[in-house]
């Protein structure tokens, strides 16, 4: 009977120990399941909350950019920025090194005229041709117009080159004709207008705008091909070298004296007047681009008009540079308006003692914009004129204070026309 009990005995504890471990098995089976799914919750959880806060991060970078571009692309007036720039802290660097002299012969416009057998001038220059369309390709003309003219024992008399950049024709044309009238032999006129369709037909042959369009390309406002137009210009008038100054005009330009007094202004220039300056902010330093480190850096990034007018020989390094203007056309693009900061950057690195640090082209900025204001015939009056023609500032011209400091004025209207006339040979003296 004992070994019967014994045996029952063992055989209910070993099943009862089956029967516990098998409802802790399905305890802890059931407690992984509650954990497995706890966590599958809380992932789903995380993972909701990853996309809201990668949707938050994705959009604040968004408009943070959308912001950055639209303040970037916008261009405001270089009067307005540089009393601002000049007051700040990096003022010292902003401005270029004290102008230098450079000593040069005093020439007037009676000396200059003095008539010779070759019809106007005494001695022989290398007088443009007169017709200036080519078919130079543009590595031929840059080429060309880079080759230094050697000096020969002929007395060669100085011109001014003026250099139009238009969208097309002259609308102010009648008024420079009566400026440049009875100066024969002291300037030379080049335009290059955009408009694929424009044509002279119109213009007398005895208009200095007779055929003086150059082989011109399209352009676009604040692009790089705006410099390109004007690098153009120069290269047409450096083969022309008699040019001894360029002058950047716009057709909506005027001059505010007559010829004699800008002829002698220019030619007996000590500087090139570009205006350049530091601007901090994104309408100035924020178009820098760095990937020009280290040829440029931010430090020697500056903004300034397009309007200049340069001597010879910045206007050869112009055309020469295999250096910066290949980096202003690869990293210089939309929204970076070439224009206002390739020539002011070059001739801030390559001419700082050489340059007046300001513009001889008047332009009205006070409004603000991407745009300068537009003069219509009912703002033109003589205080008006008064006012351009004589600075109460004043600048310095040839280490001298003088209140002759603007030589051009813009923008005026094209009905404004006989009214520009008027005051022409009232107060201009042409």
């Amino acid at each position: 009977v004992r070994p019967t009990v014994s045996f029952r005995t063992t055989t209910y504890s070993k099943t009862m120990k089956k029967s516990y471990e098998t409802q802790e098995d399905s305890q802890e089976s059931r407690h992984l399941h509650q954990i497995f799914i706890s966590k599958i919750f809380k992932s789903h959880r995380f993972f909701q909350t990853l996309v809201l806060y990668s949707f938050l991060i994705g959009f604040g970078f968004g408009l943070g950019f959308m912001l950055n571009f639209h303040i970037r692309n916008v261009s405001f007036g270089p009067q307005i920025f540089r009393l601002a720039s000049l007051s700040s802290t990096s003022s010292s660097s902003s401005i270029s090194p004290p102008l230098q002299p450079q000593p040069e012969k005093c020439v007037f416009v009676k000396e200059a005229t003095a008539t010779g057998d070759d019809g106007g001038q005494k001695g022989r220059s290398l007088v443009g041709p007169e017709n200036v369309m080519h078919n130079m390709t543009e590595e031929e003309l840059m080429r060309r117009a880079s080759t230094k003219i050697q000096e020969t024992p002929l007395k060669m008399t100085k011109k001014v080159a003026f250099m139009f950049l238009t969208r097309g024709k002259l609308p102010l044309a009648k008024l420079w004709e009566r400026f440049f009238q009875g100066h024969q032999g002291l300037f030379s006129i080049y335009i290059h207008t955009s408009d694929p369709y424009y044509v002279d037909d119109d213009v007398p042959e005895t208009s200095p705008f007779y055929r003086r369009r150059i082989p011109s390309k399209e352009v676009e406002w604040g692009m790089m091909s705006m410099v390109e137009a004007e690098r153009r210009l120069l290269a047409n008038a450096l083969l022309n070298a008699a040019n001894h100054r360029f002058v950047l005009l716009s057709e909506s330009d005027i001059p505010l004296f007559n010829f004699s007094t800008i002829y002698s202004y220019l030619i007996n220039s000590q500087h090139s007047y570009v205006d350049l300056y530091d601007l901090p902010g994104p309408a100035g330093r924020g178009r820098y681009n760095r990937h020009m480190s280290p040829i440029i850096s931010r430090r020697k990034w500056r903004k300034g008009s397009q309007w200049f007018e340069i001597d010879r020989e910045v206007a050869l390094a112009v055309a020469s540079d295999t250096t910066y203007f290949p980096l202003f056309k690869k990293h210089c693009r939309w929204g970076c308006y070439a224009d206002e900061h390739y020539l002011p950057t070059f001739i801030h690195l390559m001419f700082p003692g050489k340059n007046a640090n300001r513009s001889l082209t008047w332009t009205d900025w006070s409004r603000g914009g991407p745009h300068p204001r537009k003069y219509t015939r009912r703002f033109l009056t003589a205080q008006f004129f008064g006012r351009l023609r004589n600075r109460e500032e004043g600048c310095v011209y040839n280490g001298k204070k003088s209140k002759q400091c603007y030589l051009f004025a813009r923008k005026f209207d094209d009905g404004s026309l006989d009214r520009l006339i008027h005051f022409a040979h009232r107060i201009m003296g042409f």
